[in-house]
């Protein structure tokens, strides 16, 4: 992937700009708490959690680690002492991943989220960081930031497909990737109706020990 060919320049005036999660759109932030998610009947507290735990399919343990994680950022720093672990097909799958998870998000906080996505209007919607970043867009100017903004790009395609279809999404369909599993199962669909049926303390019994391949 060529990273600046797809760079793009944003005007802080022009566009839903978000940096911390108590900002106006903080609520687009995978780092942002108050989100619940529910796959396969595990719960799960935050899209960085889920995401994260996506990288490691053949390690139930390590996605344990980061799902029994109080914070989204402490998921996610959980997760970096097993990036040798990370699936091979990460790059490749890494995008498809961030959208279904950003899907499951609108679908099981759909009152909250949708309303947070639409008061973006039609502007271009930017995660703001410190250095630039595939997933968002660093300061240049004062009111210009560059970068490749993924997630903000993704946030845009997910606002626009839900206007489209001016309904409520009520379920989110698997990845049709290779190995999408969480603890050891193949993750199915994501309904809002889901609620967790495993409790976290069992997850452990349903989890490999580190290294043990299928």
């Amino acid at each position: 992937m060529n990273w600046p060919e797809q760079t793009r320049v944003y005007h802080r005036g022009r566009c839903a700009v978000f940096r911390k999660t108590a900002e106006e759109y903080g609520g687009l932030s995978n780092m942002a708490s108050g989100f619940k998610l529910y796959v396969n009947g595990v719960e799960i507290l935050s899209s960085e959690a889920l995401y994260q735990a996506c990288r490691f399919p053949h390690n139930p343990e390590v996605q344990k680690i980061i799902i029994d994680q109080k914070s989204p950022m402490t998921a996610k720093m959980k997760s970096k002492p097993y990036r040798h672990l990370t699936r091979p097909d990460w790059e490749r799958v890494k995008i498809g991943i961030m959208r279904w998870c950003l899907k499951v998000k609108l679908a099981q906080n759909w009152e909250k989220f949708s309303t947070i996505l639409k008061s973006t209007k039609d502007r271009p919607i930017v995660e703001e960081k410190t250095k630039i970043d595939f997933w968002g867009a660093k300061i240049a100017e004062e009111d210009t930031l560059v970068g490749i903004n993924m997630l903000g790009r993704l946030l845009v395609e997910l606002r626009e497909q839900m206007l489209d279809k001016d309904e409520k999404l009520v379920r989110v369909e698997p990845l049709r990737i290779p190995n999408f599993l969480l603890f050891g199962e193949p993750i199915g669909i994501v309904e809002t109706s889901q609620k967790p049926y495993i409790e976290k303390t069992n997850l452990f019994s349903l989890a490999k020990p580190l290294g043990d391949e299928e």
